[in-house]
């Protein structure tokens, strides 16, 4: 059975919450009306899953997967609202560790709660299995043990300043393309690998990130900002450009074309063929449509599924590049996993040595095209 906590002030969301997950018949389930009751259960009920509410009274949904975090980590799920703050929200609980996140439906809920249930119940036996990352403010966690302070010195981040450069002209002249592919736990994981490129990066960057439509938006600001490369979302065709990055817009999906004047990436909408979108098998089968797989690096994160995996392997049959992020730094194993397994994982790296396996392969590839 799994133990599962739900976190919500509303009696009518408890009560709905129950009822989903008693039918699902392989939960263990205990509440919480606010964020000081969940933490006074954590260590007599012992979760192994979290579903949290953000707007508490007492305290909040932030405040209280700040404590989680910290004083007996284990996966959260996130229950959001879908409103420019409610995304912004969500994405500071994932970058905070927050596993995952469920966007409430617009309306009353208890309408469309038969609709939401099975994507409910999925993600939340999905997050049981997942484990926060080990290094997550860990010194943190060990200040607080010891009865020092748990309050953590805000880290400095330092920016490159971003710089300017030129669209790509096409293949004829050796340029290449990136392709990263990350789901659940994907956006923290974009974040730590992001962030640790220089913004002199010489190939541009193309992420397919499992997300809704009103999310990917402010996952590119967030990022744009932590980064010193530019980051957007792309909403048209796009010229492909050396050091900057491309979010496929969610509940659609992301592909690479070719115009007279050079490659493009632009939105498609999504295709029925694919079940996760942006679908990072449907980028991958259109970067080699127009890229040689040996100008290619593909690049699998967390999450759950296979999504991408057969055709990164292609990626590396053809003579590309394939780095799949390791099993002890995942917050799921499931894409990386199955690139492993169908023999096209190149690297298996942990998360924080991604950054210098790719700048390792872009410098090897820039000696073989001076020669």
């Amino acid at each position: 059975m799994i133990r599962l906590l739900v976190v919500d002030d509303s009696a009518l969301m408890r009560r709905l919450m129950s009822e989903v997950f008693t039918e699902a018949g392989d939960f263990e389930i205990a509440f919480a009306r606010d964020g000081l009751d969940a933490l006074a259960q954590l260590e007599s009920f012992k979760p192994n899953v979290i579903t949290l509410d953000v707007q508490m009274p007492n305290m909040d949904g932030l405040t209280c997967l700040d404590r989680i975090m910290l004083e007996r980590p284990c996966p959260v799920v996130m229950i959001s609202s879908l409103t420019q703050a409610g995304v912004e929200t969500t994405l500071k609980a994932l970058a905070m560790g927050a596993v995952d996140f469920i966007a409430k439906p617009d309306g009353a809920i208890s309408l469309k709660i038969d609709e939401l249930a099975p994507i409910l119940v999925d993600k939340v036996r999905q997050a049981a299995k997942s484990r926060p990352r080990a290094a997550h403010r860990l010194a943190e966690r060990v200040r607080l043990r010891s009865g020092a302070t748990a309050t953590a010195r805000p880290a400095t981040r330092r920016i490159a300043p971003k710089i300017a450069v030129e669209p790509l002209q096409g293949t004829d002249n050796g340029e290449a393309v990136v392709l990263i592919g990350t789901s659940t736990g994907g956006p923290a994981a974009l974040d730590a690998l992001l962030s640790s490129l220089p913004a002199d990066f010489p190939w541009p960057l193309v992420v397919a990130q499992h997300m809704p439509a009103t999310f990917t938006d402010a996952l590119a600001r967030r990022l744009d900002r932590l980064c010193a490369l530019d980051v957007l979302e792309v909403r048209r065709p796009t010229p492909l450009v050396r050091g900057r990055v491309y979010i496929g817009k969610g509940d659609a999906d992301v592909i690479l074309g070719a115009r007279p004047e050079g490659l493009v990436v632009l939105a498609a909408p999504s295709s029925a063929e694919f079940r996760w979108h942006p679908s990072v098998e449907r980028l991958v089968m259109s970067a080699l449509a127009h890229v040689p797989a040996d100008r290619l690096i593909g690049v699998m994160m967390t999450g759950m599924g296979n999504d991408g995996a057969a055709a990164m392997a292609q990626i590396r049959q053809g003579g590309g590049h394939t780095i799949a992020e390791a099993e002890e730094s995942a917050v799921v194993w499931g894409m990386p996993g199955e690139l492993v397994r169908a023999g096209g994982a190149e690297f298996v790296v942990r998360l924080d040595e991604i950054a210098d396996r790719l700048l390792d392969l872009v410098a090897a590839a820039a000696e073989v095209d001076e020669t």
